[in-house]
């Protein structure tokens, strides 16, 4: 009876076994079904999601084509436009050579004409010359049967009788041909002249004796007026302008005949009104950055000419000369724009007589840079400037058509003259200069000139239309007793060597500053 209930117990373990076995693999196979449709739905899943992100990708790239589709349309008519204007362009040179061309042809035949002229004149010539002989021939047979004279004193009074005429017969004909040439000569340079003047078209713009400088509000007057005028009066006496502050609401007028100082007082004010601290000691420091930056534009001024014309080696030095050109004027006419004016009129003069036009460029755009110096170095601007280009290994040839454009040197070269020429189109063009100006600044630097010749003067501004003249002198060198001295004799210097209407206020300023600092 045990054995075969153990055998139950058994066969109901081996039972439970096998149905527990039978359910693990049952639920294992479930979970691999599970596990299938979940990947198959994530599979369809992404399909579906790259079937959009295609469908996205084929709408935005249909909108990308059609935008590039347009963009290209848009600058292909562009590109039209441009290219007929161009056409147009070129069609009016093309107009223009016809018109030079058929002038040409016209010089041509008639030259030609002249040479004809001249053949015929030479065949006549050789006639006469036969018929001297005969005559000849036939004097000395007369000669020898009636005078009864050797036949070499015979033939030496002969030849000095035709020598004379010969020689009256030739001048008249050279006389004949150079008054030709000189009338060809002098139609074809009033015709290259000319065609370069019409081929060059410049605005003439004249600079100003004051700069306006607006103000955000009316307090900001106040504020650079300062406490008892300390500010304004720092500021004229940095920068040695006249500070106008009249009537007119939120502006500022700065007069001076020194258009260097006057944009730099510009700057300096503009720059101190955005800062909104104005104090002395803040004043002179913006005015001396001022003056550096103005430095730094003189620079690029010079840089920017140069590489408008496309002149390569030239040194640092007569760049930096030429962008002070552009702050100084010579009968109200800006020197920089002259000087590539006559650069631009000696290469074309040049270009049409055959020579180098790069070389009378150069000449001309530095025909005037001793102007840039003259006021430090002695002498006339044509000699002076080439003085100066010579230390910096300029060309001899454009050494010298810059000393002779003035004819104070003898030109050893063409260029010279074209040079000379090119500058007299320049200053002749109307509205380009006026005399007046020029005899005004003039006036205003003998002034400053005469102020500063005393002993003890620091710095000599010539103020309000020359009326005033401002003198800063050294405080250690004179006393007040020795500063008024200076003002009576000044003014006594004044009356006797200037000539100048009404009166002219002598100002003489002495002021010493103690300055620290707190840490």
């Amino acid at each position: 009876m045990i054995g075969m209930f153990e055998f139950l117990i058994l066969c109901t373990g081996l039972l439970l076994g096998v149905i527990t076995v039978f359910i693990y693999f049952f639920l294992q196979k479930n979970k691999v079904l599970q596990t299938k449709q979940s990947v198959q739905h994530m599979l369809q899943a992404s399909r579906d999601q790259i079937e959009k992100d295609r469908r996205d990708a084929a709408v935005d790239l249909k909108s990308e084509l059609h935008k590039k589709r347009t963009e290209f349309e848009i600058e292909v008519k562009k590109n039209k436009i441009e290219l007929q204007q161009l056409q147009s362009k070129c069609q009016k040179k093309e107009d223009a050579l016809d018109l030079r061309e058929s002038a040409l042809d016209d010089l041509r035949r008639e030259l030609q004409q002249k040479e004809r002229d001249l053949s015929r004149r030479l065949d006549a010539f050789s006639v006469d010359e036969m018929k001297i002989k005969r005559l000849y021939e036939e004097l000395v047979q007369k000669l020898e049967k009636i005078s009864g004279m050797k036949q070499d004193e015979a033939k030496k009074i002969l030849f000095e009788s035709l020598e004379r005429e010969v020689k009256l017969a030739n001048q008249k004909w050279i006389s004949t041909i150079e008054d030709n040439v000189r009338e060809t000569a002098k139609d074809k340079s009033i015709e290259i002249l000319t065609a370069s003047m019409q081929r060059y078209l410049a605005d003439t713009v004249t600079l100003h004796s004051s700069s306006v400088v607006n103000l955000p509000n009316d307090e900001m007057k106040g504020r650079i007026i300062g406490k008892e005028g300390r500010n304004i009066k720092a500021l004229e006496m940095a920068t040695g302008m006249e500070f106008v502050i009249g009537d007119t609401p939120e502006v500022i007028t700065i007069s001076g005949f020194n258009p260097i100082r006057r944009e730099v007082a510009k700057r300096a004010l503009n720059k101190l009104i955005l800062d909104g601290r104005i104090n002395p000691s803040r004043i002179e420091e913006t005015v001396v950055k001022c003056e550096e930056e103005l430095e730094q534009t003189v620079e690029e001024i010079g840089q920017s000419t140069v590489l408008e014309f496309g002149f390569r080696g030239m040194n640092l030095e007569i760049i930096k000369m030429l962008g002070r050109l552009h702050f100084r004027t010579s009968y109200t006419q800006n020197n920089l724009s002259h000087s590539k004016e006559v650069a631009y009129f000696s290469r074309m003069i040049a270009a049409e007589l055959g020579l180098d036009p790069d070389i009378a460029a150069r000449a001309g755009l530095l025909h005037d840079i001793g102007k840039a110096i003259s006021a430090e170095v002695e002498g006339p601007h044509a000699v002076v400037g080439a003085n100066f280009v010579k230390e910096y290994g300029e060309d001899p040839i454009i050494i010298n058509a810059i000393a002779s454009h003035h004819e104070e040197v003898a030109p050893t070269s063409p260029y010279g003259i074209i040079i000379h020429l090119a500058d007299a189109i320049s200053a002749s063009r109307p509205g380009a200069r006026k005399e007046t100006l020029s005899t005004y600044v003039k006036r205003l630097e003998n002034l400053e000139e005469l102020a500063n010749s005393f002993e003890g003067v620091k710095k000599a501004y010539a103020l309000q239309a020359g009326r005033e003249i401002r003198v800063i002198v050294d405080e250690d060198r004179l006393d007040d007793d020795k500063a008024a001295i200076l003002a009576r004799d000044l003014a006594k210097k004044i009356e006797t060597d200037l000539a100048f209407p009404g009166e002219i206020k002598v100002n003489v300023i002495r002021e010493k500053r103690f300055i620290t600092a707190a840490r």
